[in-house]
């Protein structure tokens, strides 16, 4: 694989994606960008009210980002995208774009990603959602290019690891 310029940070709502994605822009260097902010006004809205997105609506959601991704590498810019990745076909869309990436993959126990994200304030997307959140989860088995990470360990340590998967 070629040098890495993209570092997917996945995870379901409320692991931790955002904060490890945006220390890893600082520390590696990289552009940090937030799947969430590729999202429709109209999903972000359907999230709000309490419903899961089907595949569907997250389609044009993952196309739109491989968009941006595309255009920031050719730019010769790299990236730490936090990113959801629940489904194994938007990984794939992902690495179908040929993009020199690398997935990490944050994952913890329900009742410690709930507390996390009842501690948060501003954010759309319901507590009551994340039991949708692990059932779209298809856990990264089998993917040579994914690393999955416990966040059960301090944020300086979680970043550690996450920059030693990049070298």
């Amino acid at each position: 694989m070629s040098r890495v310029s993209v570092a997917v940070v996945m995870g379901v709502s409320g692991s931790g994606k955002t904060t490890l994605a945006r220390a890893l822009a600082q520390a590696w260097p990289a552009t940090f960008l937030d799947a969430d902010d590729f999202h429709s006004a109209q999903a972000r809205a359907h999230m709000a009210s309490g419903q899961a997105l089907t595949d569907a609506m997250r389609q044009p959601w993952v196309e739109r980002i491989i968009e941006d991704l595309r255009r920031r590498v050719d730019g010769g810019e790299r990236v730490a995208l936090a990113f959801s990745g629940l489904r194994r076909r938007h990984r794939d869309m992902l690495r179908e774009a040929r993009l020199p990436l690398r997935f990490v993959f944050l994952h913890g126990e329900r009742s410690v990603i709930a507390a996390r994200m009842q501690a948060r304030s501003g954010h759309y997307m319901p507590v009551s959602l994340l039991d949708s959140q692990f059932a779209a989860l298809e856990p990264p088995r089998g993917e040579s290019d994914v690393f999955a990470l416990d966040i059960d360990v301090a944020p300086a340590r979680l970043l550690e690891q996450a920059l030693g998967l990049l070298d």
